[in-house]
């Protein structure tokens, strides 16, 4: 297996509907989301031209499309949260979701839109999202291990 990581950055904002504590509040993050593929099968030997399991550019339009473009510069509240709020959805650069917009569910989603998006030759191995220098959240396909 060869795996491979790329790096992206996005800023966004949310809030914690029912959290109670400062989250529960709009907020912003400047997120850093670590993507790493992997090959689905064991490479024997040297990759065939041009010797790539992906083109680094080629993932990032994949991340980019599927969602940087979706969450950069976004809020992002739960259906509840908005409810609250009637005048929200009225927003331009507002993305309702059906969950609490925490940086687990934010893996979950970002887990589904990617895998989505990749070539049958690749697996989405792991990620790993910053909400802050210090705090972050994982997920890896264990069955890849």
């Amino acid at each position: 297996m060869i795996k491979l990581t790329k790096i992206f950055h996005f800023e966004m904002a949310h809030a914690i509907h029912g959290y109670n504590g400062p989250c529960k509040n709009i907020h912003g993050h400047s997120y850093e989301l670590h993507v790493t593929v992997a090959t689905r099968s064991i490479i024997p030997s040297y990759i065939p031209d041009p010797g790539f399991i992906i083109d680094f550019k080629e993932l990032a339009k994949i991340v980019s499309t599927s969602v940087i473009v979706n969450f950069d510069h976004k809020l992002m509240l739960s259906r509840p949260f908005v409810n609250l709020y009637p005048s929200f959805p009225s927003l331009e650069n507002l993305v309702i979701v059906e969950f609490e917009p925490t940086v687990e569910n934010m893996l979950i989603l970002i887990k589904d839109r990617i895998n989505h998006s990749l070539s049958d030759h690749l697996s989405l191995l792991a990620l790993k999202l910053y909400e802050t220098k210090s705090s972050y959240a994982e997920w890896t396909d264990t069955n890849l291990l």
